[in-house]
């Protein structure tokens, strides 16, 4: 899963092979009331959560150089900030007689995008305050200048911190726009550094990163191997895990039918670009019975530079796009697919990304597998995300966002949060499960997921330390930051909801799907081989980067089943629907209380060859942190995974 932020570093969300990939922790910034500094004129309006909570008085280090650079957007919050939001639930909800009646980009841009005036009006107060502008566009103004002309234009003075050994420039109080501006400025992002990356760019990105291979034996599908001559585990011989699962056995999973997604387009957002990615689909599809591609399905729009290639791990996205591009057209193999890269991993970056979507209504289902987690979101980037989702639901067009692959967070940062922008009321939160697909591709059942790890004892007597420790689960929780949304209302039990200690807020995740690395998708993917040539390779992948294209699949099935008929944000047709047989009411245990399952893997030690010798382990299903799939909406699964009956619950 990767993450985002105007100078912070986003993670790949939801990609695993056994463990999650680590996320930077940081501190949640909130926004402090305005106030004016040093001798700043009054009446000004207020720019909530641009002065970060690390930035305190014990790590000030005093006044930044007024010489030192900064490089800042500008928000434009547009004609009627309100009206969008109340416009975008009002189209979305079932209940509405808006319902549907969806805008095109230009009507948008009409009734809610900024005005020439406005942006006549932010830029000649920035210019006056000694910034220059250096690009604009209908959502944001970027400038750049001296630390004196930042303080002068937002009203704050910038001082420099101390954070995690490092020291980094921010506002020491919250920063602001003229009160003529109040109804013009949404919020303006980069007033402070941390971490402050190069801004190196380059044409060039790197080749594929080193291969990776799965060593068996395998189960086919689940259950049809067995590991006999291994030590028992919950009363039983465990199976092999599977090689990893394929199309056809995800679309008889989740209902796809007859319904192949024709005539829907899905948008993929990541960052940077795999070189080799139609060569990579076209010969995955190929070689596990999915369709092969028309001319012109699968399209790509790149930015003209990229930049942060080392910083990001620019390789290590390839993956991503692959596996989201594979997984959406093994779903739904008659979609129209365009990738939509992100110069860099930052947020600015993918935050362009969605805006070229938005902007020329490029598709109606957006999947993200990105993202970071909630301490690290400040309120400002928030809101110029929130701005985007608002503005694609009054198009018809739903994001759709992993949830996460470390649980709780609890593991991985020492606090129990929810992943971002996941935790957004406006986006689909997807989480994951562990699937069994039985012989004839028959859906057996599905668990949480969450894995507990033991390894093989050197005598093969037993399993070492069973159940082992906690490696990887799927992302969910309760939101700190962000209210409970008017669609979870009456499904989200209020012990989930107020479990924060105060009024009910946003649960994550809304929907689930696969995600199990280890009940995991087979992918195929140009990688760097041991003697530095490329080569074609087929591996066994999962985490919520997985979930988020399966969902997208679904969707594009679902929006073919209503006639091509945008679903647009589709959280509260999803919660409208929960109870009814359109879901797997995912748990634990399905097979019953205290019936727990595992599986047995057996994995390179080097990642590609016997050449290192192999480890076994068991890896045990349903066991995810503190978090846990129950009967009804939980936080591992949202309201459960598609059954059957979804697809068929959209059609007229």
């Amino acid at each position: 899963m990767r993450s985002s932020r105007s100078r912070t570093l986003r993670t790949r969300a939801g990609l695993a092979w056994a463990a999650a990939l680590p996320l930077v922790a940081g501190a949640l910034a909130l926004g402090a009331p305005a106030a004016d500094a040093a001798g700043h004129d009054g009446g000004r309006h207020a720019l909530q959560g641009t002065k970060p909570l690390w930035a305190t008085r014990q790590a000030d280090q005093g006044a930044t150089s007024a010489a030192t650079g900064v490089t800042a957007r500008v928000y434009l919050a547009g004609r009627d900030a309100k009206g969008l939001a109340g416009h975008a639930r009002a189209v979305s909800d079932p209940h509405s007689a808006a319902y549907g009646k969806y805008l095109s980009p230009a009507q948008v841009r009409s009734r809610y995008g900024a005005t020439r005036a406005q942006i006549a009006e932010v830029t000649h107060w920035l210019k006056a305050s000694g910034l220059k502008v250096t690009g604009t566009t209908n959502r944001y103004l970027a400038v750049k200048g001296d630390a004196a002309a930042a303080e002068r234009a937002f009203a704050t003075d910038l001082h420099n911190y101390r954070k995690s050994g490092h020291t980094y420039h921010a506002p020491s109080a919250t920063a602001s726009a003229p009160a003529s501006l109040a109804d013009a400025v949404l919020t303006v992002t980069g007033l402070d550094n941390a971490p402050r990356l190069a801004e190196h760019h380059s044409d060039e990105l790197p080749p594929p990163s080193a291969v990776f291979r799965n060593s068996g034996p395998f189960s086919s599908y689940y259950g049809s191997r067995t590991a006999k001559g291994l030590p028992s585990a919950y009363g039983s011989k465990a199976p092999y895990a599977v090689k990893g699962y394929t199309g056809k056995q995800l679309r008889a999973a989740y209902g796809a039918k007859g319904w192949t997604g024709k005539g829907v387009t899905v948008a993929i957002t990541d960052a940077f670009a795999s070189p080799t990615i139609a060569k990579d689909a076209g010969r995955y599809a190929a070689r596990n019975g999915d369709p092969s591609y028309r001319s012109g399905q699968l399209s790509q729009v790149l930015p003209e530079k990229y930049s942060h290639i080392e910083e990001c791990d620019a390789a290590g996205w390839y993956g991503e796009e692959t596996l989201d591009i594979e997984a959406v057209h093994a779903v739904a193999p008659a979609s129209d697919i365009v990738y939509v890269g992100g110069a860099s991993c930052m947020d600015d970056d993918l935050l362009d990304s969605l805006g070229k979507i938005v902007d020329g209504h490029l598709a109606d289902i957006v999947s993200n597998s990105w993202g970071d987690i909630e301490a690290n979101e400040t309120p400002d980037v928030a809101a110029a995300y929130d701005q985007v989702f608002q503005q694609g639901a009054v198009q018809g067009i739903g994001f759709y966002f992993s949830s996460g692959d470390n649980g709780d967070e609890v593991a991985n940062t020492g606090t129990k949060q929810v992943d971002t922008p996941a935790n957004s009321a406006w986006v689909t939160a997807v989480g994951g499960t562990s699937l069994a697909v039985g012989k004839r591709d028959t859906y057996r059942w599905e668990t949480g997921w969450g894995t507990r790890k033991a390894v093989l004892s050197e005598d093969g007597n037993s399993w070492d330390g069973f159940p082992g420790a906690f490696t990887s689960g799927a992302g969910g929780g309760t939101s700190r930051t962000v209210a409970q949304p008017y669609y979870q209302r009456g499904v989200v039990p209020d012990g989930l909801a107020k479990a924060g200690g105060a009024g009910a807020m946003r649960t994550v995740p809304d929907i689930a799907a696969v995600a199990d690395p280890n009940t995991g998708f087979l992918v195929g993917q140009t990688q760097t081989l041991p003697d530095g040539s490329l080569g074609y390779d087929e591996y066994r992948i999962g985490g919520t980067s997985l979930a988020a294209p399966v969902i997208a699949g679904v969707q594009a099935l679902a929006q073919q089943a209503r006639h091509g008929v945008a679903i647009g944000f589709a959280n509260p047709g999803i919660y409208q629907r929960y109870g009814t047989g359109a879901y797997h009411d995912v748990t634990d245990h399905p097979l019953g209380a205290g019936r727990d399952l595992a599986v047995v893997r057996v994995d390179y030690n080097n990642g590609i060859d016997a050449g290192e010798g192999t480890t076994t382990s068991l890896r045990s299903l349903g066991k995810d942190s503190s978090l846990h799939a129950v009967v009804g909406y939980d936080d591992v699964t949202g309201v459960g995974s598609p059954s059957t009956g979804y697809v068929r619950s959209y059609r007229p």
